[in-house]
C-alpha cells in the first residue's frame, strides 16, 4: 500500500482524554485504513536505553513492537498515529503487513466525523501484574468495561469453567 493511497482521515488536536489525540476528520467506514504508524525501527535494547518522552511520565514513550521482533519508535520520524489514545472498547486496531514490517490503523466500526480515535495498547510487561504496575499505566478512558489499566491482563477464568474443572 503506498502511502499517497491513504486519503487523510484524521486531524489531530487536543483530546478530552490525554494530552493529544487524533480525531475523524470525516465520516470513517468500517474495516477504513486510517494511517500507517510511522517511525524509527529500532531494536530492544536500543528502546531499552533510550529515556521516556515525557519527564513527568517515565512511562510514556510511542513505540510499537513488531511481530519481526523490531519497534516502531514514533517518537522519531513519527506521525500522527502516535497520539492515538487507548481505550478498552476501541474503534480502531493496529495490522502489521504480512512481512511483520509495517504497522496500519484500521477501523473496527463506522466512526462518525468528529470522533477521537482509540486502540487498545494491550500492553506486554514481563513479570507480575502488580497493584502498583497496573497503576503506573492507568487506563482514563472511562469505558464501562474499563479494566484499568493499559496493560494486556490474563483472562479471568469463568465460574461455569472452574466448576466444570472442578467436577
Amino acid at each position: 500500500m503506498s502511502r499517497r493511497s491513504i486519503p487523510a482521515w484524521h486531524v489531530v488536536r487536543p483530546s478530552p482524554l490525554h494530552g493529544k489525540g487524533v480525531f475523524a476528520a470525516c465520516d470513517i467506514p468500517e474495516d477504513t485504513c486510517i494511517l500507517e504508524y510511522r517511525g524509527r525501527r529500532i531494536t530492544v535494547e536500543e528502546a531499552d536505553a533510550l529515556p521516556s518522552y515525557s519527564p513527568d511520565d517515565p512511562n510514556h514513550t510511542f513505540f510499537f513492537s513488531l511481530s519481526s521482533g523490531k519497534i516502531i519508535d514514533g517518537g522519531q520520524r513519527g506521525n500522527a498515529a502516535r497520539w492515538i489514545n487507548h481505550s478498552c472498547e476501541p474503534n480502531c486496531e493496529a495490522r502489521e503487513n504480512e512481512a511483520g514490517t509495517r504497522l496500519y490503523i484500521y477501523s473496527l466500526r463506522d466512526i462518525a466525523e468528529g470522533e477521537e480515535l482509540f486502540f487498545d495498547y494491550a500492553l506486554e510487561i514481563d513479570g507480575r501484574k502488580t497493584k502498583k504496575l497496573k497503576e503506573q499505566y492507568r487506563c482514563l478512558c472511562g469505558a464501562p468495561s474499563c479494566r484499568g489499566t493499559m496493560l494486556a491482563l490474563p483472562k479471568k477464568k469463568s465460574k461455569k469453567k472452574k466448576d466444570d474443572a472442578e467436577g
